[in-house]
């Protein structure tokens, strides 16, 4: 009778039941993708707001230090950006058009040649024929309608580019209101970990443009002595776009050798290859010795990482995406660490830690009890950082940093006391 009573049970249909809070968040999760997938140029917007601002905040503090206002310091880094923008247009636009002018006008005869030179051998006998066969002026000329959309987008990337400067510039000029409203909308619990991952977003977001303007700059004075070497015409202009280039990921190098090979054409063959061959030794010398050097430890990406997190933001937002996929990628990963998940294959968090955010956690609640959101943000932010520099200076990970950090004393204000 019992096992006639198992085979019934066994014929049953099984019945999964799906709690109401899993149906809300995966409905939650869907309209969040299908929102994102709608204002993603706002997103994207924001995220490059955040990034300026991290960049700012040392230069907007620096000139605080040396008795400006913070309206009067935006200002002068606001004009200083726009002058320094309009002297790069100034110097570079006029020379690569005429370069490009230049040419249009030589492509004729540069082809002329060039296929003269293929015929010679019969392996390069197809090469030949389709070289003869191309429209170089029309690659080198947009017709009026691609003329027109470049310019359409270029309008609309400029809009993008002076909101997002904005964006940046009223988060600069008020940031206790961006504060206040951020930790308004978090759970106190998680305070003290938000002011962490704040405190190293602007590290790790301030060493990565830091970084590309080091590198930027490098590459333009290496190009601009590479071209006065090698007495190719317009090497200011030329080196000036080879730098803005470097920027972008994958395609910058690439891109900023194009002009300089152009350039060096009515040279010869032998400055061509002079050019092009130093082109590609310093993009090795970059890519292993000088952004190592220059970026150190902000990132922490390892080497695989950093071309998978380049390789999907291109995929899904092109060159606006490899750019931001690197400190997002970073930040992605110090995020995890520090609200202290257990990823897979890791092992399990050190107890002493757990025990040191246990105990700032319990010192920001006796500190912050019944304050406001920009009280209570800026008491976060002082112990968050009050217990990375105790970290810094190897006074420990565990007890020992957050019983420092409770002897340090709280002046409750933006910046960390002169004490600390």
């Amino acid at each position: 009778m019992a096992t006639n009573r198992a085979r019934a049970e066994r014929k049953k249909p099984r019945r999964f039941a799906v709690a109401d809070n899993g149906i809300l968040l995966a409905l939650a999760l869907v309209c969040g993708g299908w929102l994102a997938a709608q204002v993603w140029p706002v997103i994207v917007a924001v995220v490059v707001a955040l990034i300026l601002v991290g960049t700012l905040i040392p230069a907007v503090r620096a000139l605080q230090r040396l008795g400006l206002g913070r309206t009067g310091g935006l200002a002068v880094i606001f004009i200083a950006m726009v002058a320094g923008l309009l002297l790069i247009g100034f110097v570079t636009i006029p020379a690569l058009v005429e370069q490009l002018r230049q040419l249009v006008d030589a492509a004729p005869n540069m082809q002329k040649h060039l296929v003269e030179q293929l015929e010679r051998s019969r392996l390069t006998q197809p090469i030949a024929n389709a070289v003869r066969r191309a429209q170089l002026q029309e690659i080198l000329l947009p017709s009026s309608k691609q003329a027109l959309e470049y310019s359409s987008r270029a309008i609309e990337v400029v809009g993008w580019g002076l909101t997002t400067l904005a964006l940046a510039f009223y988060i600069l000029a008020d940031p206790s209101s961006t504060q206040a409203a951020l930790y308004a909308i978090v759970p106190r619990r998680f305070h003290i970990r938000l002011a962490r991952i704040m405190l190293n977003l602007e590290t790790i977001v301030g060493g990565y443009m830091r970084g590309q303007i080091i590198t930027s700059v490098l590459m333009s004075l290496f190009a601009y002595v590479l071209l006065r070497a090698c007495s190719v015409k317009n090497p200011l202009p030329l080196a000036v776009f080879a730098g803005i280039t470097d920027v972008l990921p994958l395609i910058g190098g690439v891109l900023g050798a194009v002009p300089l090979v152009a350039a060096a054409l009515p040279r010869g063959t032998v400055i061509v290859v002079v050019v092009v061959v130093a082109f590609i030794a310093y993009q090795e010398l970059e890519n292993r010795i000088i952004i190592p050097r220059v970026y150190g430890h902000v990132l922490r990406l390892p080497a695989w990482a950093i071309t998978v997190a380049l390789l999907i933001g291109a995929k899904l937002m092109g060159i606006v995406g490899a750019l931001l996929s690197l400190p997002v990628a970073a930040g992605a990963r110090m995020i995890l660490e520090e609200l202290r998940f257990e990823l897979p294959g890791d092992g399990t968090v050190d107890p002493e830690l757990r025990a040191r955010d246990q105990r700032v956690e319990n010192l920001y609640a006796k500190l912050a009890a019944e304050t406001g959101p920009a009280t209570s943000a800026e008491i976060a932010i002082e112990i968050a950082d009050k217990v990375r520099k105790a970290d810094a200076a190897e006074l420990g990970t565990g007890a020992a940093a957050a019983e420092k950090a409770a002897e340090l004393p709280i002046t409750g204000g933006g910046e960390p006391s002169k004490e600390a």
